[in-house]
C-alpha cells in the first residue's frame, strides 16, 4: 500500500518579487474572486534543488540540468589535442545520447536533460578514453544512460527523455503552485540612481519601476514515499537524508528572484506534515474565501485547521498521523518534524 507524506505549509513574505510574469511583475492568480500572489512550482523546486542546503545535505547525489552535453564533450577532446572535425563527429554521437539535436547547433541537445552524478562521471570516462585512444565511441560505450540511479533530485522530480523513455523517472514529489492566503496589490516602485560623479547636472541618472508585492502564501507539497525510495534504488538511508533536505529546503528556502533589492528572505511559520495511505488533498480549500481580517498570518493558520478538522469528519481520518509546528505561539519545533517525515 502507497505510503503519502504531505506537507502544508503558511509562510509570510513582505514586499517581494520573488517569480516574474512576462511582463517582470510578481506572478498572479485569479481565486475567490480576488487577485492572489503565486510562487510557480517550478521556480520553487529549482530554488530548493539549487541551494546551499541541497548541496551540502546531498552533496554527490544532486543532478545536473543541461542542453550542453554534447557541447562539452567537443571542448574536452579538443582541449586534448583532438581534430575538430573528429571532435564534432564525435561529440555529435554523444549528445544524440540523450535526445534530438538541433539542426542548427549539432552539439546542442534540443531539451534540458537531468542526467545523475554516476551518468555523468560515465560521460567523461568515455570522452577520456576516446582522447587518449584517438577514436569514435561504440555502440555499447554510448549507453552511459542509468535507470535506476542515485540523483536525489531526479528521485522527486522525475526526468522525461523523450528518446530514451526507458531511462524516464516518474516524479515522486508534487509541489503545488504557492499561492497568497488573501487578496494582493501589484504595485510599482519607482526608483532612481544617480551618477556619483556628475556633479554639474542635477537630477537622476537612471529611471526606472520594478513590481512587487507582499503576501502570506499557502504551499502544498505531496511526496509518494514509497516511489521516491525506489527510485533511489531502495536505499532507505538516502531516502530519509532526502526527505530531511527536502522539508528543511520547503520551509526555509525561496526563490530569489529581485533578492538584492527586496532581502526577501523568509521561513515557514506554520508547518503541518501529515503521512499514511489515504488519497492525498490539498487543504487550499480553506483559502477559496480569501482571508480579510488584519491577522493573516494568524487567521491562515486558524482556516487551514478548520478546514483539516472537518475534512476528517466528513471523510473520516485522511491521515494516520501528523506533526506540526507554529512559531506564532511557538509550538513544535523543526527538529521533531524532520525526524516525523523522516521515519520510516
Amino acid at each position: 500500500m502507497t505510503r503519502f507524506v504531505q506537507l502544508h505549509l503558511l509562510i509570510s513574505y513582505p514586499p517581494a518579487n520573488l517569480n516574474r510574469d512576462d511582463l517582470g511583475n510578481p506572478k498572479s492568480a485569479r481565486m475567490g474572486g480576488v487577485e492572489r500572489l503565486r510562487v510557480s512550482s517550478q521556480s520553487l523546486k529549482r530554488a530548493w534543488r539549487t541551494s546551499e542546503l541541497f548541496q551540502q545535505v546531498l552533496a554527490g547525489s544532486i543532478g545536473t540540468r543541461t542542453k550542453r552535453l554534447g557541447v562539452e564533450a567537443f571542448e574536452a577532446l579538443t582541449k586534448a589535442g583532438i581534430g575538430e572535425k573528429q571532435a564534432a563527429d564525435w561529440a555529435g554521437q554523444i549528445a544524440k545520447v540523450y535526445g534530438a539535436v538541433k539542426k542548427d547547433s549539432p552539439l546542442e541537445i534540443e531539451q534540458l536533460v537531468h542526467i545523475a552524478p554516476e551518468e555523468r562521471d560515465s560521460l567523461d570516462t568515455l570522452v577520456a578514453i576516446l582522447a587518449q585512444e584517438k577514436r569514435g565511441p561504440t555502440d555499447d560505450e554510448l549507453d552511459v544512460l542509468l535507470h535506476p540511479q542515485a540523483a536525489v533530485d531526479i528521485a522527486m522530480f522525475g526526468r522525461m527523455l523523450a528518446s530514451k523513455t526507458r531511462f524516464n523517472g516518474e516524479a515522486a514529489v508534487q509541489v503545488a503552485h504557492a499561492i497568497g492566503v488573501h487578496a494582493s496589490a501589484i504595485e510599482d516602485d519607482y526608483f532612481t540612481a544617480v551618477d556619483d560623479l556628475n556633479q554639474s547636472e542635477p537630477g537622476a541618472a537612471h529611471i526606472g519601476e520594478s513590481g512587487f508585492a507582499a503576501a502570506v502564501f499557502y504551499q502544498y507539497l505531496c511526496i509518494d514515499r514509497d516511489l521516491l525510495k525506489h527510485n533511489l534504488g531502495g536505499d532507505e538511508e538516502l531516502t530519509q537524508k532526502a526527505l530531511r533536505a527536502l522539508v528543511q529546503a520547503a520551509l526555509t528556502v525561496g526563490p530569489s528572484g529581485k533578492q538584492n533589492s527586496f532581502a526577501s528572505r523568509a521561513y515557514a511559520h506554520y508547518a503541518l506534515a501529515e503521512k499514511g495511505p489515504q488519497q492525498p488533498r490539498s487543504l487550499s480549500l480553506a483559502f477559496v474565501k480569501p482571508v480579510s481580517g488584519g491577522d493573516y498570518a494568524g487567521e491562515a493558520v486558524e482556516a487551514l485547521e478548520r478546514v483539516r478538522d472537518n475534512m476528517d469528519k466528513v471523510y473520516g481520518a485522511c491521515a494516520d498521523s501528523r506533526k506540526q509546528f507554529n512559531v506564532l505561539t511557538g509550538e513544535g519545533s523543526l527538529a521533531e518534524l524532520l525526524d516525523f517525515v523522516a521515519a520510516e
